[in-house]
C-alpha cells in the first residue's frame, strides 16, 4: 500500500463540542492541509456521552450502544468532509480516528484508557481503512498513553535555530519540548486546558465556553482560592504525567470551592483562568527553560484574555498561535492532522510514540488497522 496521499484525521475532544476533521495531503515530509469541518454532536448523544464519563457508572449495553452511535458519527463527519471537498472515497488511504475518550487511567495496577467510536462502523460506512485505538500499545509498552500529538509536532514544527514548546490548549493542556534542530526531548499535560472554564460558564450563564475569555475578564482573581488549586499533587507530579476530565472534573472543582462559599461566580471564573494561565507557564518555565517561542494550538488559543494573560506570565518569550508560524497551520486543526499522520506511520510500521513524553519502555506501532474491504 502507498503511504503518500490522502489522509482523514478525526478528533474529539473532551469539550465534545464537535468531531473536528481534516483532510491531509501527505508527502513524504509535506504535509497539506486540503479541508477541515467540526461536525456536531447530537445534544441527545452528548448529554449520553457526558453522564458516561468520569466517576459516573455506566452498564455494558449503554457503553456498547454509546461505542456504535459514535462510529456511525465519525462516519457521517467522514462523509460530510468528503463531500465539501468534492473528494471520492476511493482516493483516501486511510482514516485515523483517536476515537472518544470516556475515561484516561494511566496508574498501576492495570492502567487504561477508553476511547469509543467504534472503527469497524467507520470502516464499513465509509469504504475507507481505519486506523484507531492509538493509546493502549503506547500503555502496554508502560507509557501513558498521552500526550501522542508530539511526534506529529516535531514533524511539522521543527526549527534549525529555536527552541520551541508546542502547546496545545483543548480541555486538557499538553507542551511539547522541542529543541532547536533536534528531536522532541519531553512532553506532558499540564492540567486544565478549558475544561474547568466550560464547565464552570455553562452551569452558571449555560454557554459552552467563555468567547474570547470575557467573563473571566469581568471577574476579579482570588488569590487564595487560585493557589488552593495550585497546590493540587498533579501539579508538582514529575513527568512522564497525563490527566483528563475525569481528574479534573466538576467534583474537584466542588472540592475545591468548599472554603469559598461567596465567592462571585465571574471571580471563580477568573481564577479558573488564572489557573489554567499559571499552571502551563509555570511546567513551561520549569521543564523547558530554555524555550524561546511558544506556538499554540486548539481552541484556548482563540480565548484573548488566556492568551494575553499567558504571554505576561512567560514574561519575554513570545507566545502566539501556530498560525503565525513560518508554516502557517490553524491551530484549530492541529491535533486532528496529527491524527491524520499517525494513521500514516502505523501503515508504514513505524513508531507513533516517543518514550521521553509518555514514558513507554520503547517507541511502539500505534493502533489497530481496520481494512476497507
Amino acid at each position: 500500500m502507498s503511504t503518500d496521499g490522502y489522509f482523514i484525521g478525526l478528533m474529539s475532544g473532551t469539550s465534545m463540542d464537535g468531531i473536528d476533521a481534516a483532510l491531509v495531503q501527505i508527502k513524504q515530509d509535506s504535509f497539506r492541509l486540503i479541508h477541515s469541518l467540526s461536525h456536531s454532536w447530537p445534544a441527545e448523544l452528548t448529554s449520553r456521552l457526558a453522564a458516561a464519563t468520569g466517576d459516573n457508572p455506566v452498564d455494558l449495553r449503554e457503553l456498547g450502544q454509546l461505542d456504535v452511535l459514535c462510529g456511525e458519527l465519525f462516519a457521517g463527519a467522514t462523509r460530510h468532509l468528503l463531500t465539501e471537498a468534492e473528494m471520492a472515497a476511493t482516493r483516501i488511504t486511510a482514516i485515523g480516528s483517536h476515537g472518544q475518550t470516556l475515561f484516561h487511567h494511566p496508574h498501576p495496577p492495570a492502567p487504561f484508557s477508553m476511547q469509543i467510536g467504534d472503527p469497524n462502523t467507520l470502516a464499513e460506512r465509509t469504504g475507507i481503512t481505519v486506523v484507531a485505538d492509538f493509546r493502549r500499545r503506547d500503555m502496554a509498552a508502560g507509557g501513558q498513553g498521552a500526550p501522542l500529538v508530539p511526534a506529529f509536532h516535531q514533524a511539522l514544527f521543527r526549527h534549525a535555530r529555536r527552541n520551541r514548546v508546542i502547546l496545545n490548549i483543548g480541555g486538557i493542556a499538553n507542551i511539547t519540548v522541542l529543541p532547536a534542530a533536534g528531536d522532541v526531548t519531553g512532553g506532558f499535560d499540564t492540567g486544565p486546558g478549558n475544561c474547568l472554564m466550560d464547565r464552570w460558564i455553562q452551569h452558571h450563564q449555560g454557554l459552552r465556553f467563555d468567547e474570547g475569555g470575557r467573563w473571566a475578564a469581568s471577574g476579579q482573581v482570588i488569590e487564595p482560592l487560585l493557589q488552593h488549586f495550585l497546590n493540587d499533587a498533579y501539579f508538582s507530579l514529575n513527568p512522564p504525567k497525563s490527566t483528563g476530565t475525569e481528574y479534573f472534573s466538576e467534583s474537584w472543582l466542588r472540592k475545591k470551592l468548599q472554603g469559598f462559599p461567596t465567592a462571585a461566580p465571574e471571580d471563580i471564573q477568573a481564577t479558573l483562568l488564572q489557573l489554567t494561565c499559571q499552571s502551563i507557564a509555570r511546567a513551561i518555565l520549569r521543564w523547558a527553560e530554555d524555550t524561546q517561542e511558544v506556538l499554540v494550538c486548539g481552541g484556548g488559543s482563540h480565548n484573548a484574555r488566556l492568551m494575553d494573560d499567558l504571554s505576561q506570565q512567560m514574561r519575554d518569550i513570545p507566545v502566539q498561535p501556530t498560525s503565525r508560524n513560518e508554516k502557517p497551520v490553524d491551530p484549530d486543526w492541529v491535533e486532528a492532522m496529527a491524527f491524520a499522520w499517525l494513521a500514516r506511520q502505523t501503515l508504514q510500521h513505524k513508531p507513533g510514540n516517543i518514550p521521553d513524553v509518555t514514558g513507554a519502555c520503547r517507541p511502539v506501532v500505534l493502533g489497530g488497522i481496520y481494512p476497507a474491504a
